[in-house]
């Protein structure tokens, strides 16, 4: 066990140094890591792993179709890992938070590709979900960018 948390531990160091490449601004050298890394990992690949690796390689994309296949992808993994691991897991709690900024990415998907409705499904999960947010950064800037797209789709 103690072995594969550290082999673990070693995909989301890269995943992490993949992300600080993308933050950076490199973010083609950021999409080659993280294909390398999804290779890697495979469809049976933990998922945590893939579903932190799919919501940032979906800002590595420059056609809104291939940003909202990734977002799906993110989507996917961790309703697998919802499924696939105990409810008391350590990286349940992380999952969570996680689904008000997946549906949010999947709201403004849709909305680059001219599909509100499906926005403003994604948008309205956004905001059901945001009550397990922390109120720190994160959570605040998820909060604020839900209600910057709500905003935004009213004035449409």
């Amino acid at each position: 066990m103690e072995q594969q948390e550290a082999s673990e531990d070693a995909v989301m160091t890269r995943i992490g140094q993949a992300v600080m490449l993308l933050h950076g601004g490199d973010r083609e050298e950021a999409r080659n890591r993280f294909g390398l890394l999804w290779a890697e990992l495979g469809a049976d690949g933990d998922a945590l792993h893939r579903c932190t690796l799919a919501h940032y390689m979906a800002d590595t994309q420059d056609d809104p179709g291939d940003e909202l296949a990734w977002d799906l992808r993110a989507l996917t993994a961790a309703e697998g890992l919802s499924d696939e691991r105990p409810a008391e897991h350590r990286d349940s709690l992380a999952v969570q938070a996680f689904y008000p900024s997946l549906h949010l990415n999947l709201a403004a998907d849709y909305l680059k590709l001219q599909r509100p409705d499906a926005a403003r499904i994604h948008l309205r999960q956004a905001r059901d979900t945001a009550g397990v947010l922390d109120d720190d950064g994160y959570g605040g800037g998820v909060r604020a960018a839900i209600e910057r797209l709500e905003l935004r789709m009213r004035g449409q």
